[in-house]
């Protein structure tokens, strides 16, 4: 008896996984964007556009205009932010 449930119990498991699998490959990740302009200090998501660091959490400065997160798409400009075209262009201006 001990055997016969090991046995099912086991292949339960591997149906069970298999369907996890599924569900997961189906779930999308919901799209993305980098918003300029609305990370507070040390909240940044990476490197900033100026290049004077290189990493998450190390802006000095509340707004920066050049600081990034990534925020919900089409969400950026409802928050005040900018793309990082806008902000190029900015700087060349």
């Amino acid at each position: 008896m001990n055997q016969r449930f090991i046995a099912s119990s086991a292949l339960a498991s591997i149906l069970a996984l298999g369907l996890v699998g599924q569900v997961t490959a189906q779930d999308k990740p919901a799209a993305k964007e980098k918003c300029f302009g609305i990370a507070k200090a040390g909240a940044n998501d990476c490197a900033n556009l100026s290049g004077t660091h290189s990493c998450a959490g190390q802006s000095k400065a509340e707004m920066g205009a050049d600081e990034w997160k990534y925020v919900a798409a089409g969400t950026c400009a409802k928050m005040g932010g900018k793309s990082a075209d806008e902000v190029k262009a900015m700087k060349k201006s």
